[in-house]
């Protein structure tokens, strides 16, 4: 009973996020989302220095693919040859590989332009939803999730989700602060990404909870 509890509240948080995701969704499709997104813009551009553009430039590397897909390997080695965390490699591979795929796809059902506004770089392609929101929160998380599950102090697990945490908003924070970004594809995105991390993780439960039992 306790296992599939856990399970379904997995299952439970991903419907959450889902939900989320399909109200934002459908206020951009209804383009419902201008007052809030350019209020938001607005307030973050405003604050513009040397300093902030430097941070935003590294915090937006940091969430790009090239260097989720290094983060990505290191990772997957250490589970593979260190650890021996052969599920645990699966589960980290099965959620970045299907954030990027689930991305792609929703990018172009919805084709929305990127904003015009005020861009301090150029990017390609379209913006709904953000694709470093989703990598930022499929890859942190998910990292997040399994080192959890190795650590035994409050102080350790609270300095992780700090991290996590940070990392996540911050690499959000950058694609509107450089205006490549609406921040309801920053959201959309981590909603996107939240829906797909929570059911593969509560799947992995379920799974590894079956395994225990046989």
């Amino acid at each position: 009973m306790f296992e599939y509890r856990r399970w379904s509240r997995g299952f439970r948080f991903s419907l959450w996020f889902a939900l989320g995701f399909a109200v934002i969704a459908l206020l951009v499709a209804l383009n419902k989302t201008a007052y809030f997104d350019n209020s938001i813009i607005h307030a973050v551009q405003s604050a513009e220095s040397p300093g902030l553009t430097s941070l935003a430039k590294s915090l937006s590397l940091v969430g790009s693919s090239k260097l989720a897909v290094m983060i990505s390997l290191v990772t997957m080695a250490l589970l593979f040859f260190v650890l021996k965390h052969r599920m645990e490699l699966v589960l980290f591979l099965w959620v970045g590989l299907g954030s990027q795929l689930l991305n792609t796809w929703l990018k172009l059902w919805f084709h929305r332009e990127r904003p015009s506004i005020h861009r301090l770089i150029e990017q390609a392609g379209y913006s709904f939803p953000s694709g470093h929101s989703m990598a930022a929160f499929s890859l942190y998380g998910a990292l997040a999730y399994l080192l959890w599950r190795h650590m035994r102090r409050n102080r350790e697990r609270l300095i992780l989700i700090l991290f996590t945490v940070l990392m996540t908003l911050g690499i959000g924070w950058s694609r509107i602060y450089l205006g490549v970004h609406y921040p309801s594809d920053v959201i959309g995105g981590y909603a996107a990404s939240g829906a797909w991390l929570m059911l593969s993780i509560a799947c992995f439960e379920a799974y590894q909870n079956t395994r225990q039992r046989k």
